[in-house]
């Protein structure tokens, strides 16, 4: 066999390289496609597996392309391109290597971050008219007496329960609103069979027991760990601001009379369309008027300051409730349910405690 056909390229260089004869020439092919990569065959002689070995060296083993990412089109200046879909902003940040976030899955707070917006939104006028409704209910029941007082604070506990699963975007959880519920429920009956002294035992004793109730069903859950351990705080939580809630029950009539008109004061003040600062001092201020004025309609306290004190605690505590219910965006329902009865729910333990050392 003759190497004829290699004798024309002697003697000639190919831009970026050296010269080559015709022995070298097989160098420079590449290999055809589907073939091993091994050394080329010299038909003189056996394989050249050092001169394969140059011959690779300025290649690259083929990579994997990196996953694609759902980045933003721009125009000239960094503008989106029009009708092009913003996808970068809501897609949460990963690790390298790590399978990417679907922003649906995520609570709503954080999916707002992720899109640039507050994720506190506040309930607004309405939620606020409705919680002063329901304070003036349990202002009304408890002038009028015990069992009264019990069919309005069922209300707020069932709204409690709901909301707080709601916000903590679980929804329907009919399991975990109704544990909760039945929580609240068994500590009012224990507290109206107990009566007020026994109010911390009973209160204290039904929140111990649903813990270990919700861990238990828990445990008996087949969901994966995390879904376990973010139900269980969830149920936990909500069982126990709704047990909580019945501190209303356990409190002084008159005191129950003036925190709740403070709240209903508070969160009224609240959703006026003044800046934060401005607001939350005239909410405060208002809750401590209101506390003046049925400390005095009521006779709670020896003085006006005790009433002063009572509003500005039950106040304090609404505001904090009515700011958690803030965390959520955009859902309406969290606003009408949590929105609604964390504001009396948190100012629970405050007007107890305040109404035993005041009154």
């Amino acid at each position: 066999m003759s190497n004829q056909p290699y004798e024309g390229y002697e003697g000639h260089a190919a831009p970026g390289y050296g010269g080559y004869d015709a022995h070298q020439a097989p160098q420079a092919r590449q290999p055809r496609e589907g073939y091993p990569q091994q050394g080329w065959y010299d038909p003189n002689g056996a394989a050249h597996p050092q001169q394969h070995q140059q011959w690779q060296q300025p290649y690259v083993a083929a990579q994997p392309l990196p996953p694609e990412t759902h980045a933003q089109a721009y125009e000239p200046r960094g503008h989106a391109a029009p009708g092009v879909a913003v996808t970068a902003t809501t897609t949460a940040p990963t690790e390298p290597g790590s399978p990417a976030v679907d922003p649906a899955t995520l609570p709503a707070n954080q999916r707002a971050r992720l899109e640039g917006r507050s994720p506190i939104i506040e309930p607004g006028l309405q939620p606020a008219a409705l919680t002063a409704v329901l304070g003036a209910l349990l202002a009304g029941a408890a002038a009028v007496g015990t069992y009264a007082l019990v069919v309005p604070l069922v209300i707020l506990q069932a709204v409690t329960a709901a909301g707080w699963f709601r916000l903590n975007g679980m929804w329907p959880a009919r399991q975990g609103i109704a544990l909760a519920f039945l929580g609240a429920v068994t500590a009012d009956v224990t507290l109206l069979v107990a009566g007020r002294e026994q109010a911390p035992a009973a209160i204290l004793g039904t929140l111990g027991v649903w813990v270990l109730l919700s861990l238990v069903l828990q445990l008996r859950s087949h969901a994966d760990p995390d879904t376990r351990m973010y139900g269980l705080m969830a149920t936990v939580a909500s069982a126990a601001l709704s047990i909580v809630a019945a501190g209303h029950l356990a409190a002084v009539s008159d005191a129950v009379t003036v925190g709740a008109v403070a709240v209903a004061v508070a969160v009224l003040a609240r959703a006026l369309p003044l800046p934060t600062a401005a607001s939350v001092v005239v909410a405060l201020l208002a809750a401590s008027g209101a506390g003046i004025a049925m400390g005095g309609a009521t006779g709670f306290g020896t003085s006006g300051a005790s009433g002063a004190f009572l509003g500005l605690g039950a106040g304090v505590c609404a505001l904090i409730g009515h700011r958690v219910a803030s965390y959520d965006y955009p859902s309406r329902f969290v606003h009408f349910t949590a929105g609604v009865a964390l504001p009396l729910t948190a100012a629970a333990p405050v007007i107890y405690v305040l109404g035993r050392a005041l009154g």
